[in-house]
């Protein structure tokens, strides 16, 4: 099943499910591109997970990790499907990078591996924008990674048994293939991330994980338009501006 996040006419935020003929909620059907689609979630917080492609890491000339890179980016940065994403101004280089996301759907702590799966509500798309200049100088990533809206999800969450395994994962700006590599490309599991992140800190119901992007990442101009895509969720759309 594939949920979906709306503002109805009236105005109400609503949770329906993506159907081929629209988002039926309440026994109506609305048409996805008549309503104002939202995030999958409001979380608490988005743990990110940096390099988990090796091929990313190569390109970002770093080792690959021996455990999971973790960072945060808070509510602050979350933008939803179609939305228009206005960058910081004056900066050489931000970039995209195209995730598969975990929505939680329970509050959880010291999960093992073995059962994570059940904390997890579903999938959905992200993008990473990050902002190159004050990442590489920079020791904590504020200013690179937790500038406003820096994250969108969407445009569904997706029940786990819609994302196969080796779900593909794929990025266009502007129509062309700037990132495309598989959910088995992973160097750490969902799971394996679950227990390392909660072993440290509580996550609560609708918190997200994103869990690395492969290689590909680049820089985005004024006016471009990027689409997300997981196979298993759908593909999320947005635009960049820059002041």
């Amino acid at each position: 099943m594939r949920r979906v996040r709306f503002r109805d006419p009236a105005g109400s935020v609503r949770t329906g499910e993506w159907t081929d003929a629209g988002i039926a909620f309440g026994g109506e059907t609305y048409d996805p591109e008549a309503v104002d689609v939202l995030a999958p979630s409001d979380p608490s917080k988005i743990v990110c997970v940096g390099l988990n492609y090796a091929d990313h890491a190569a390109e970002r000339n770093k080792d690959v990790p021996d455990r999971p890179l973790l960072f945060l980016k808070p509510p602050n940065t979350v933008s939803a499907h179609r939305s228009t994403v206005t960058l910081p101004a004056g900066k050489e280089r931000i970039d995209h990078e195209a995730e598969l996301a975990v929505v939680v759907g329970e509050q959880c702590r010291n999960l093992d591996a073995a059962d994570a799966m059940d904390a997890v509500a579903g999938f959905t798309c992200a993008n990473d924008l990050s902002n190159r200049d004050d990442q590489d100088r920079e020791q904590n990533w504020v200013r690179g990674k937790a500038f406003d809206n820096s994250c969108p999800l969407g445009p569904v969450l997706a029940t786990p048994d819609e994302v196969p395994d080796d779900a593909a994962v794929r990025l266009r700006v502007n129509g062309d293939v700037r990132q495309k590599s598989s959910r088995d490309e992973f160097i750490f599991s969902v799971p394996e991330l679950l227990e390392e992140i909660t072993a440290y800190l509580t996550l609560e119901p609708g918190d997200v994980v994103l869990t690395g992007t492969p290689s590909g990442v680049g820089p985005l101009d004024d006016g471009d338009s990027v689409a997300v895509e997981v196979e298993g969720v759908g593909t999320l759309t947005h635009d960049v501006r820059i002041p």
